[in-house]
């Protein structure tokens, strides 16, 4: 990472290019970049999974109100892992990682049983699965034009429906993915 600066807290915006798989319209969140790789979270893609089944699964009791939000397919890796995106709180989960200073990630259940009974953070999202990038492969992807890149903004990853998070991340750089060509030219 000698001349390129860490994403982390920033948006991973697919390019029109990528059209397969996980990625292929893709916003990610990336919640971490350093000399050793990358990791972020894929936000716009929901499974067809609802934080009450998870709820269910996990064996949680108690449930305060019913909790019909979509769970997102995080990435391709470790797809039976839970990752809770949350806005900070003054709470003390197992096994967080901050982000930012308004932006944490979560991976224990202590935070879905806080969630179940109306004790979790003011926003949240859940996702199965992560993205990463091994050393020097985002900084690859990105010298292949595979992807835009923009600030982070919690307005866009918890108070954004689903399916405009990417729209919305790309309008805050002036771009309007409908325009871009999936295909390359040549001059």
């Amino acid at each position: 990472m000698d001349n390129i600066t860490s994403l982390k807290d920033h948006f991973l915006i697919a390019m029109p290019t990528i059209t397969d798989g996980i990625f292929a319209h893709s916003i990610t969140y990336i919640c971490e970049h350093n000399q050793h790789g990358a990791m972020g979270l894929v936000i716009n893609h929901p499974l067809d999974l609802s934080l009450d089944q998870i709820f269910d699964h996990l064996d949680i009791d108690d449930i305060q109100t019913s909790h019909h939000d979509k769970i997102l397919a995080g990435g391709p890796m470790h797809m039976d892992r839970g990752f809770v995106l949350h806005r900070t709180t003054d709470a003390n989960w197992e096994s967080t990682l901050c982000v930012s200073d308004h932006i944490a990630l979560t991976t224990s259940q202590d935070i879905l049983t806080a969630i179940a009974h109306n004790e979790g953070p003011s926003d949240s999202i859940v996702a199965l699965g992560y993205a990463s990038w091994s050393e020097g492969q985002l900084e690859s992807e990105l010298a292949d034009n595979a992807w835009l890149t923009a600030p982070a903004d919690s307005q866009i990853i918890f108070n954004t429906p689903i399916e405009q998070r990417a729209k919305a991340a790309a309008a805050k750089i002036g771009i309007d993915l409908a325009l871009i060509s999936p295909t390359a030219g040549r001059a």
